[in-house]
């Protein structure tokens, strides 16, 4: 493993500032002592930054030893989650009912550490701007950030992204050719039928029965209407109605996500939910509201990056530690969006499974959005190694991959 120093030197300050991160969680768009924190940092290195993009993400400019006007962005996410930690260990969350069990906490350190050596070493030809995005569990904090004018304020020819990911060993990455995330879309279906006594109910419009039937319909789009070789996943989450074991109730409520690799099976699916949804409900004498939300698009990497990232990693850990054949996730990501509008590359970094923890974590595994999960000090320098070559190479080449 090729390490960079002195990187390797400020682990154990890294480790501290990964955990003062852990340790104070702050939720999507609340990530103001984190971002006070990054910029303060970046600003100690002689790093230039912006604030207010995207509420409270945070973006600092480093350019190499040559203005030649060509660019890369690297992003980090901060926000937390919304759930209440079971670790006891020194740097658990003082926030009660909010915990880093995504590991923002040390994508942000790596990316930190990442552009402290770039900007006392500018050996490099551009410009690399450090994208600290807020708001990545669920509330779109990229694409809000794009919103505000991410890609025009600080123009870049590629973005790219790194995650922590449990089950792959410690010292090694997953790196895809197209989808590493799949899509995340919800709906929300409610029924208005009429209301009736249990024991008559030829006198009602019962939307308990239409809620089963739609229930059951809507897994034949995905069983008969995909492509069997498509992954997808449609789950239905919540029913809710009624009130009484003697009243067949006004409405019904279906609530759930479907998880797509491509635009063209969202497409598909949402459009046969809503004709399944709204005929059947007219066939059954019942009135329906359809309402069905694309939260994030398919993280799909570009293949020229994504090849050329695996380079730079085999470089650094070793062919046999970079791994090409891994399945996506059905999970889903924002960064997504940047992947849209920009080439890119989205890697998963090894978290190990779970022995970095020491005593006082809780009693489940280490896995992504556990209440026992902690992110391993371990692989911060390599993460932010891999940060530092990347972004060095990245700007050495010419300005297209091919």
């Amino acid at each position: 493993m090729k390490l960079v120093e002195p990187i390797v030197g400020w682990q154990a300050e890294m480790a501290q500032i990964r955990r003062d991160i852990h340790a104070h969680p702050e939720l999507a768009f609340e990530e103001v002592r984190t971002s006070d924190l990054v910029a303060e940092l970046l600003e100690s290195w002689g790093i230039p930054t912006h604030r207010g993009m995207g509420i409270t993400g945070v973006v600092g400019i480093i350019h190499g030893n040559v203005k030649n006007g060509r660019a890369i962005g690297l992003r980090a996410d901060m926000d937390a989650l919304p759930m209440q930690e079971a670790n006891t260990f020194a740097h658990a969350s003082k926030h009660a009912g909010v915990m880093h069990a995504c590991g923002h906490d040390g994508h942000t350190a790596m990316l930190l550490a990442a552009a402290r050596y770039l900007a006392q070493h500018r050996d490099f030809a551009g410009t690399v701007y450090v994208i600290f995005q807020p708001a990545e569990e669920g509330f779109g904090g990229a694409k809000k950030m794009i919103d505000d004018g991410l890609f025009e304020q600080f123009p870049m020819e590629a973005v790219f992204g790194m995650h922590n990911w449990p089950g792959i060993a410690a010292g090694a990455f997953a790196v895809h050719d197209g989808p590493v995330m799949a899509s995340s879309s919800t709906f929300e279906i409610t029924i208005r039928g009429k209301g009736a006594h249990a024991a008559m109910p030829n006198l009602g419009n019962d939307p308990i029965m239409v809620a089963v039937q739609l229930a059951q319909s809507f897994q034949t789009v995905i069983t008969r209407e995909v492509d069997p070789l498509e992954p997808v996943v449609l789950s239905i989450t919540q029913i809710h109605s009624g009130s009484a074991d003697n009243i067949i109730p006004d409405d019904a409520i279906i609530r759930g996500t479907v998880r797509t690799f491509t635009e063209e099976a969202i497409d598909l699916i949402e459009k046969r939910m809503h004709e399944i949804a709204t005929h059947t409900c007219q066939g059954m004498n019942c009135s329906v509201e359809f309402i069905f939300h694309r939260r994030y698009p398919p993280t799909i990497n570009d293949s020229a990056e994504a090849a050329f990232c695996a380079e730079v990693l085999k470089d650094i850990v070793g062919a046999e530690a970079v791994q090409r054949n891994t399945a996506p996730s059905m999970g889903a990501e924002d960064f997504a969006f940047m992947l849209k509008e920009k080439p890119g590359c989205y890697v998963w970094i090894g978290n190990g499974h779970g022995d970095h923890r020491g005593s006082g974590h809780g009693l489940g595994p280490c896995m992504l959005h556990n209440s026992s999960y902690d992110f391993n000090d371990e692989v911060l320098p390599l993460g932010a190694t891999y940060w530092v070559e990347l972004a060095r190479r990245r700007l050495a080449q010419p300005s297209g991959i091919d």
